[in-house]
């Protein structure tokens, strides 16, 4: 009988560690968490220092059974949970449950932690066990207990004044203003003309640009241009003058390597780079933690993926710097380790970035072992661990001025004189930096060259972009809103309750999410108040350092929000869901407002039930009357339910089908008939996949016996079975980075085959 118990939280990651451990351990998992608050109201006490109920989570109990027979048999027991604030709260937890069942008299039960599952790592944090740390159980348990009174008093506050079913949290409501907010700025956003004039010319056989920079003297602001009438006069002024090499300045310029990745940045990386979701990373580099088998057992390939920090271990400094060492010429390894400060102020200095468990396990060697998401996300990893601990990139930077008669232009080119860490890991650059990397050819000062041509060009400022999930989490940390391990379940949160939709990949609020911020804000603006919200998560952090007491910043927080749910309480559902307008009703002059129903917000008029005048938002008053003034009739066919006339409608998501005798007869059906595909259903296999539209307008194709068979994929799928699971079809993918190819639909499959290249970039 093994004579210590290790309990960890995933079975995958005890698998790995009962290999490590041999016969003298038993390794169980709990599988997550073991107890949480008990589902209703009650469970967080205010009077009683905020005294929390708890209750064994009904989907473990068998797991929580299993460990405390193996407990009753141990001498030792190990808790292994992960090394987080959350990981330390399961470990409370299974100490709090052992203790009731007093399992562990005459035993200790003690904390061990280690941040990458490799065998040293694990055997040394056995050697070294400590005590729970109740500080780090102090915020976990505060950031539940504030998570609880959001949830469970402002949620229940928008079910009666907004509708039911909706949500309202600490951390998603400010992540939903932000991205609101951004959608005000863009339709208040008036777009504004200007010009730039720009100077074509060679020197043999070599082309380039450059740009007017200072005309008369001065140096111009880009509105300084800002009609095509001044911008032909400018060109008028300059035209017929020589064109002069007035100044050449060349410098030395170095390109530092990024930090190696934490939470934050590589979720922000995988989303631009590898076109993966915050939720497909997270769960991608959770599986690389815990090991993967990589033909001599299993294996961590990563270390733990939920860290703020940015620093590297000594041994795994040196590893790097011998693996540069041994694989590049002298001049990519510096003198001396690079170092990175944890930007985070609170970024926890035990942990480490996140990086590959051992640098000689290059991505090409554990290809064979991983998922092409395992290898994609392993790949990025293992090359910005190493590229960080590389030279700079070097370049020689020239900015040439050519002046034509009162203007100057101005040329600015580089060129790479030595690779340094881009040998390795490629960062992205911007258009304006392509700008900066032309190459120029050897200019002089007084060198007279032709103008080739001299032209002016149109511009339009543009709004501020839509947040992609990058650019969301990548605010989100500047903010302080959460925390980088909480950020794909805050996306994951706005899209499941429908408050945000992704259009082009960029999150665009429904009317939903953006009558639930206008509530909040209104009403309820101090919990959804950026700085407030970050002011909250400093103070969990001191908790968690020991440096604040929970109880303290409780009872500051629920005063506040207890007061403001009472004063809020008394709001009718009218004044938060409607909104007056300027305008009289088209049919009883009547002022009309904007109401917000089952589908979203829509234009009716105050006169209701008495006048029943309604039209979409975005339309107007002529083109709504224009389109109820004669119905369109479908000749020669009457409904298949009730015999009435079909006539051609207008709705929500578009024009339809549908029958003259509405509300008594609800028979609708798709203007346009589905184009089958000809691909029968894998799933059922006897109906066809044909194409449909969502609600959003975007093209899906699924089985035509729905809602029978429910069978669905987003993309347009092809008649031959996978090579590799040897599922019925494939499916056709086309992206930037990969061009068009044949993938195989089941996720866990992986397969994909290159059918096309991406098209090349214009030079």
């Amino acid at each position: 009988m093994p004579s210590s118990l290790l309990i960890v939280e995933s079975p995958s990651k005890a698998k790995t560690l009962k290999k490590y451990l041999g016969q003298d351990f038993e390794v169980l998992a709990s599988y997550g968490h073991v107890r949480d608050l008990v589902p209703k109201s009650g469970a967080v006490d205010p009077d009683k220092n905020f005294a929390m109920k708890y209750q064994l989570i009904p989907r473990n109990a068998k797991h929580v059974d299993a460990i405390t027979q193996a407990v009753a048999a141990a001498e030792h027991v190990y808790l292994a949970t992960d090394p987080d604030r959350e990981g330390e709260a399961i470990s409370w937890h299974l100490v709090q449950i052992l203790n009731n069942k007093k399992l562990l008299k005459g035993k200790t039960a003690q904390r061990v932690v280690f941040h990458e599952i490799t065998k040293n790592a694990v055997l040394d944090a056995i050697a070294n066990p400590r005590d729970i740390s109740q500080e780090l159980v102090d915020a976990q348990q505060a950031r539940r207990a504030l998570d609880y009174l959001v949830g469970f008093n402002l949620s229940p506050m928008l079910w009666k004044k907004i509708r039911r079913g909706l949500s309202a949290g600490r951390v998603q409501s400010p992540a939903l203003r932000l991205i609101c907010e951004r959608e005000n700025e863009i339709r208040a956003f008036t777009e504004q003309e200007y010009w730039s004039i720009h100077l074509d010319s060679h020197k043999g056989r070599q082309k380039f640009g450059a740009k007017l920079f200072e005309l008369g003297g001065n140096k111009l602001d880009q509105f300084d241009i800002p009609s095509e009438a001044i911008q032909a006069d400018t060109l008028a002024r300059l035209a017929g003058h020589p064109a002069t090499v007035s100044n050449v300045d060349k410098k030395k310029k170095t390109r530092n390597p990024a930090a190696p990745f934490t939470t934050s940045t590589l979720q922000q990386e995988a989303v631009r780079k590898l076109g993966m979701t915050t939720d497909r990373t997270m769960r991608t580099a959770q599986q690389l933690y815990e090991g993967v088998d990589i033909g001599q057992g299993t294996v961590g390939l990563i270390t733990y993926m939920r860290t703020d920090a940015v620093v590297l271990s000594n041994d795994a400094l040196t590893e790097i710097r011998s693996y540069i060492e041994q694989q590049f010429e002298p001049a990519f390894l510096p003198k001396t380790p690079v170092t990175f400060k944890n930007k985070s102020k609170n970024a926890q200095e035990a942990h480490e970035a996140i990086r590959p468990t051992s640098i000689e396990r290059t991505p090409a060697a554990m290809k064979p072992f991983l998922t092409t998401d395992q290898f994609k996300l392993y790949e990025m990893i293992w090359k910005r661990t190493l590229a960080c601990q590389m030279a700079p990139a070097k370049f020689d930077t020239t900015s040439v001025d050519i002046t034509v008669g009162e203007g100057v232009f101005r040329a600015t080119g580089q060129v790479q004189t030595f690779a340094g860490f881009l040998a390795v890991y490629e960062e992205d650059v911007d258009d304006a930096e392509d700008e900066d990397n032309a190459k120029l050819p050897a200019l002089e000062v007084g060198d007279v060259l032709p103008v080739d041509k001299l032209y002016g060009e149109q511009h339009f400022t543009q709004p501020p972009p839509r947040f992609s999930e990058a650019s969301l989490v990548k605010a989100l940390e500047e903010f302080g809103i959460g925390r980088p391990s909480t950020y794909a379940s805050i996306i994951s949160t706005l899209k499941d309750r429908e408050y945000v939709v992704l259009d082009k990949k960029r999150f665009l609020p429904t009317d939903t999410g953006e009558i639930v911020n206008k509530f909040l804000t209104e009403h309820f603006g101090q919990y959804v108040d950026y700085n407030f919200t970050a002011k909250l998560e400093d103070q969990l952090d001191e908790i968690a350092n020991g440096r604040r007491e929970w109880v303290p910043v409780m009872e500051t927080f629920w005063k506040g929000l207890a007061k403001q749910l009472s004063e809020k309480e008394g709001l009718s559902r009218a004044e938060v869901t409607t909104e007056s307008l300027d305008e009289a009703c088209p049919k009883c002059s009547k002022p009309l407002q904007i109401k917000f129903g089952k589908r979203g917000r829509f234009i009716a008029c105050t006169g209701y039930p008495e006048c029943d005048y309604t039209r979409d938002i975005g339309e107007t008053a002529e083109s709504a009357a224009a389109a109820a003034e004669e119905p369109t009739v479908i000749e020669g066919r009457t409904c298949p339910e009730c015999g009435g006339a079909l006539h051609i409608k207008k709705g929500r998501y578009g024009k339809f089908i549908g029958c003259a005798n509405y509300p008594k007869c609800k028979h609708i059906e798709p203007l346009e008939k589905p184009r089958d595909t000809g691909v029968t259903c894998p799933e059922c296999k006897t109906g066809s996949l044909i194409e449909r539209k969502s609600r959003y307008g975007k093209l899906f194709y699924s089985c035509n016996t729905y809602p029978k068979c429910k069978y669905a994929t987003w993309n347009p799928p092809v008649a031959e079975p996978c090579p590799k699971c040897h599922w019925p079809i494939l499916t056709i993918k086309t992206t930037k980075r990969r061009g068009t190819e044949k993938v195989c639909p089941q996720k866990e499959c992986g397969y994909s085959e290159v059918i096309a290249p991406p098209e090349a970039k214009e030079a």
